[in-house]
């Protein structure tokens, strides 16, 4: 018995290969084809959009990382046992997430520095009245903003799958709230999170081509000005799609690998 269950672990311990992976390659080796067999017009729009796949890459990193914190924030504040900061909290997620994205996303550029502006004016504050939106900041803020409410009910979801004796026990140990929160339910939740987690981010990396409505130059708009400028929509959006097709499988595969790797053993 004891050298079945020693194999049997040996066994689970042993990483396979994921298959998917040869999806990613022929995606990109079909990416390279066209890139290099067929340069008129494929290697023109690479090169036309490839600074846009920086923005794009950026503006979802930057977001991404925001989302977490934030999205934690709100997830305490939820579970807060003030009435106050928990209601402001359930305000917010609720009413962020009854609105569209890109709703939110034109109201960040066009309404917001109208309302700066406006302060401004009251108050007699000249930098206000003067303020200008930043076309990548707003995007970040709106998808910040707008993903971190929906991050926050993962995180909540994820703490409360803990059991209570949990933090039961770290408080017997003489650890406060925030010590048991950090050291003790936190990385347990995290583990059980990091599906969802991982999810969102792809999510948030597909709809970053929402930010091409408020002046921003990613990928997707850096596609609409080439097309208006040649006329070729098809191959133009063929090339957009494959791009995001190369970045969307593979930030898959990498959450699926993070899985395996911090799965809770059973």
């Amino acid at each position: 018995m004891t050298i079945t269950t020693s194999k049997s672990s040996q066994e689970k311990k042993v990483t396979r290969f994921d298959n998917w992976w040869f999806l990613v390659i022929a995606v990109i080796a079909l990416l390279l084809i066209l890139i290099f067999l067929v340069p008129d017009p494929y290697q023109r729009i690479f090169v036309f959009v490839q600074n846009g796949i920086g923005t794009t890459i950026s503006i979802t990193g930057i977001s991404f990382l925001l989302v977490l914190i934030l999205g934690l924030l709100v997830a305490l504040a939820r579970l807060s046992k003030s009435w106050i900061i928990k209601g402001i909290s359930t305000i917010y997620v609720e009413v962020v997430r009854g609105i569209p994205m890109m709703v939110q996303l034109i109201f960040w550029y066009f309404a917001f520095p109208s309302v700066i502006q406006s302060v401004g004016k009251w108050l007699n504050i000249q930098a206000f009245v003067d303020y200008r939106a930043n076309p990548v900041a707003m995007a970040i803020l709106g998808l910040t903003i707008g993903y971190a409410a929906y991050m926050s009910e993962v995180y909540r979801a994820g703490i409360q799958s803990i059991s209570r004796g949990q933090m039961e026990a770290a408080r017997s140990l003489g650890m406060t709230y925030i010590q048991a929160m950090r050291y003790v339910i936190l990385p347990q939740a995290i583990r059980v999170i990091l599906p969802p987690v991982g999810n969102e981010f792809i999510t948030l990396l597909k709809d970053s081509s929402l930010v091409s409505v408020v002046a921003v130059a990613d990928m997707t708009r850096r596609g609409r000005e080439f097309q208006a400028a040649h006329f070729l929509p098809i191959q133009t959006w063929v090339m957009i799609a494959l791009l995001y097709l190369v970045m969307t499988l593979f930030a898959t595969r990498v959450v699926a690998w993070m899985e395996r790797k911090f799965k809770m053993e059973k």
